[in-house]
């Protein structure tokens, strides 16, 4: 019942962190020489922090599932790597969130949620929600203190102080009640985005061909990502809290399918690391224009025609060309 965790999941995260600090490597040498000039940006540059964040926890998360589990080193990854690693992960699914909000003010115009566009107030969004999620992780870590005499434990829970159960069960709360707030966000924002697009392709429908398909692809692609990564994590966290915090109600088998499910739904969550650089491609204009630019070949370049169509498209349509 252990081999799918600390057999088949290590080897996953190993290929992960490789494949995960390539791309975010590059999209950090990148994005950070482009100037934070806009809120989308500054949004997109904090989700590379968070990715980066989240992979400097991959490591000990690995070697503990592998079996090199000193006493300390469980100690240390239940304290310390394991609340990085949540924090990291819902600071980015929150700047997914905000990302949806700019482009749906963006193409709606609403004039009540015009502060997503500014880059001073995105600045000022981004400091708080580091703040924030920072504040109610820490004590995660700061009171998981209860003595683990001779390694006897087998669940990060078990090292918790009573007071420490209670406030995993609160911060547990307050990330779900944050992804499901950012998935009523996600959906309807880009359930209006295309529709906009749509009606925008019907009266265009010659002159934006080109801009509708590739539009609708970066739609569902940001939906897919959000989607594949975090929904089906969400979905049992519930039980296999209520398993932690009252053993007694599920069977030892239950229980310990339970953990391999969460598990491997955890796994597709830390894939946001790899997905994330494409939705910095498809959606910030600077930063794919500085990456073709390095790997420019002559076919990668636009043809005269192809560029203005879309100079003759976004001059006519602002407000639903970078979506």
């Amino acid at each position: 019942s252990i081999v799918f965790t600390n057999q088949v999941l290590p080897s996953f995260y190993i290929v992960l962190f490789v494949v995960g600090v390539a791309l975010n490597g590059i999209a950090a040498w990148i994005f950070f020489r482009v100037p934070a000039d806009s809120a989308l940006v500054v949004y997109l540059k904090n989700m590379v922090v968070a990715d980066l964040l989240m992979l400097l926890s991959f490591p000990i998360r690995v070697a503990v599932k592998m079996g090199f589990n000193t006493c300390h080193l469980w100690i240390f990854n239940c304290r310390f790597n394991a609340v990085l690693f949540y924090m990291s992960m819902y600071v980015g699914m929150l700047f997914i969130g905000y990302i949806s909000l700019e482009r749906y003010t963006k193409c709606s115009g609403v004039s009540d949620l015009n502060l997503m566009q500014n880059t001073t107030f995105a600045q000022v969004l981004a400091v708080l929600t580091w703040g924030l999620l920072f504040l109610y992780s820490a004590p995660n870590a700061m009171l998981a203190t209860w003595p683990a005499k001779d390694h006897n434990f087998t669940k990060c829970i078990q090292l918790k102080t009573p007071l420490g159960a209670q406030w995993h069960r609160v911060s547990v709360l307050i990330n779900m009640s944050l992804f499901w707030v950012t998935l009523l966000i996600v959906g309807f924002s880009y359930t209006f985005i295309a529709y906009r697009i749509y009606k925008t392709y019907r009266c265009m429908r010659r002159d934006s061909r080109g801009i509708y398909r590739n539009s609708n692809r970066n739609i569902f692609s940001i939906l897919a990502v959000f989607f594949v990564c975090f929904v089906p994590y969400h979905v049992c966290r519930v039980p296999y809290t209520m398993s932690q915090m009252s053993s007694s109600s599920f069977s030892e088998g239950n229980s310990i399918l339970l953990h391999q499910i969460k598990e491997g739904t955890l796994f597709l969550s830390a894939t946001n690391v790899c997905l994330d650089p494409l939705i910095y491609f498809l959606m910030c204009r600077n930063f794919r224009k500085s990456l073709i630019r390095k790997l420019s070949t002559p076919m990668e370049k636009e043809t005269d025609e192809e560029s203005s169509n879309r100079e003759h498209f976004d001059m006519r349509h602002e407000n639903t060309n970078q979506i």
